[in-house]
C-alpha cells in the first residue's frame, strides 16, 4: 500500500516536469528571439531574396485569387496546406503545384500542438503528408506547426517523417477582422528584410470571414516593396536556406568527396 502511494506520489510530482518539457520548444513563438538565435528554424536565407509563404489553404474561394495574381507578377511561392483543405479541394492542390508553387503542409487539422500528445501529433502530421502526396505525386518536406507553436512531440514526430519545420521572420496579421490591405503592408513591412520569409494567409478557414480579402489587397503592394528595396520574392527552395534539400545536396557532396579520398 505504501507502495502504491508512493509511485502516485511520484507520478503526480512528475507532471509538472513532462509538461514542461512537451511545451519547451514553444519558446521558438517569441519572433524576435528565435530571428536572432534560430535563423534555420525562422527561414531565414539569402541577403538579397525574401521568400513568400502562405497558410491555411487550398481554399476554392480565395486561393485562386492568389494563383492568379502570383502568376501576372511571375511569383512562385511557398504554400503551407491543411490536409483536411487539401482532401477537400485536390484538384486545387494540383493547380498550385501545376503552377510552380513549393507545398509544404500545416497539419491535417489547424488545432495547438501543445495540446496534443506524441501519438496525436503524428497521426495528423503523417495523414497531412499522405494527403498531399497522393495528389501531387510528390511527398512535402516541409512543416508549419498551426500557430507556429511546436512541441517536443511535434519534434519528434517531424524528425520520423522527414519534414522540416520553418516559421518566418515576418508577417501581416492579416488573419483579424480588423485587417486591411493597409495594414497588413504596414505589418509585413516594419519588419522586413533581405533573407527574410513572409507569412500571409490565402484561406479563412481558421481566420476571421474574409479576412484573406486583406492579404490579397496589400501582396501587390508588398511586392512592390521588396522590388523598391532589390529583393527577389520567391518559394523557400530558392531562398538559400538550409533546408532539406540544402542539407540533402551536402550530404551527397560529402559521400563524393568520401569516395575520392
Amino acid at each position: 500500500m505504501n507502495t502504491t502511494r508512493a509511485l502516485r506520489t511520484a507520478a503526480l510530482a512528475a507532471l509538472p516536469v513532462l509538461a514542461a518539457a512537451h511545451a519547451a520548444p514553444a519558446v521558438s513563438t517569441f519572433g524576435p528571439l528565435r530571428n536572432r538565435v534560430m535563423p534555420r528554424l525562422s527561414g531565414r536565407g539569402r541577403p538579397d531574396h525574401v521568400a513568400l509563404t502562405f497558410d491555411d489553404g487550398p481554399d476554392p474561394r480565395s486561393t485562386p485569387h492568389f494563383l492568379r495574381l502570383l502568376a501576372e507578377r511571375e511569383v512562385r511561392a511557398t504554400f503551407f496546406l491543411l490536409g483536411r483543405q487539401a482532401h477537400r479541394s485536390p484538384g486545387l492542390v494540383r493547380e498550385i503545384a501545376a503552377a510552380g508553387h513549393e507545398i509544404g503542409i500545416h497539419g491535417r487539422l489547424h488545432r495547438p500542438l501543445l495540446l496534443r500528445g506524441p501519438r496525436a501529433t503524428y497521426d495528423d502530421f503523417s495523414r497531412a503528408r499522405d494527403t498531399v502526396a497522393a495528389i501531387t505525386g510528390r511527398e512535402p518536406t516541409l512543416f508549419r506547426p498551426p500557430y507556429g507553436v511546436m512541441s517536443t512531440a511535434a519534434h519528434l514526430a517531424v524528425r520520423r517523417l522527414g519534414l522540416t519545420p520553418v516559421l518566418w521572420t515576418c508577417w501581416g496579421e492579416d488573419w483579424t477582422a480588423r485587417a486591411t490591405p493597409e495594414s497588413v503592408h504596414r505589418t509585413v513591412v516594419r519588419d522586413l528584410d533581405g533573407g527574410g520569409t513572409v507569412l500571409l494567409h490565402d484561406s479563412d478557414c481558421t481566420s476571421a470571414p474574409g479576412a484573406w480579402r486583406s492579404a490579397l489587397g496589400a501582396l501587390p503592394r508588398i511586392l512592390d516593396t521588396c522590388a523598391e528595396r532589390g529583393f527577389e520574392v520567391g518559394r523557400l527552395c530558392d531562398h538559400g536556406w538550409a533546408g532539406p534539400d540544402a542539407r540533402r545536396r551536402g550530404t551527397r557532396s560529402g559521400r563524393r568527396s568520401s569516395a575520392v579520398s
